[in-house]
């Protein structure tokens, strides 16, 4: 009697498929909420993308909002600032990269890669030092930028760490304006 012709063989593989199917169905079921429980909450999701008007912002001026959890610096530079920073050789900048989301990994950290706007007025950063998460003052340190009084980290009004503990320059997140008062962050 041949195999296909034994009803037992077959009944036997429908029993191993049927168990087969069942155990891969357990084993979706069991994975699932482990996987699902690593997406983003609603309330996170709601945050993702953000819209801030910055028409009261003044040149030598900074707002800061939340965002995401972390306080975003964003800043309407003086022609002054704007000068400062683009007179630094990048060749001096302890971190050589812009650390712009908006931009490619390989750019560098010259002024016009993290300004947002072209004539470099508008500076939009995570307000978090990137040593150990503080946050760092504004309109302080050895470089009329930022300064990081927990350890000593100093950032230029560019944003970039000159001095200090602090590896990376503040990073720039994924932002951009929509029409000339509201910038959309994320």
């Amino acid at each position: 009697m041949s195999h296909a012709d034994d009803p037992e063989g077959t009944r036997r593989d429908f029993l191993y498929y049927a168990t087969g199917g069942a155990g891969v169905v357990v084993a979706g079921a069991a994975v699932w909420p482990l996987v699902n429980q690593m997406n983003p909450s609603a309330d996170v999701q709601a945050l993702s993308s953000i819209r801030v008007d910055v028409s009261g912002v003044e040149p030598g001026t900074q707002l800061t909002v939340k965002w995401l959890g972390k306080p975003v610096f964003i800043r309407r530079r003086t022609p002054e600032e704007i000068e400062a920073a683009r007179e630094v050789d990048v060749s001096e900048l302890p971190d050589p990269n812009s650390e712009n989301e908006n931009l490619a990994n390989a750019a560098d950290a010259s002024d016009a890669n993290r300004a947002l706007s072209e004539d470099g007025e508008w500076l939009v950063m995570i307000g978090v030092c990137t040593h150990l998460g503080c946050v760092p003052l504004g309109d302080a340190g050895d470089f009329g930028g930022w300064f990081c009084p927990c350890h000593g980290s100093h950032y230029d009004t560019a944003g970039r760490i000159r001095k200090g503990p602090a590896p990376k320059n503040l990073l720039v997140p994924v932002a951009a304006f929509d029409g000339e008062s509201t910038l959309v962050l994320g």
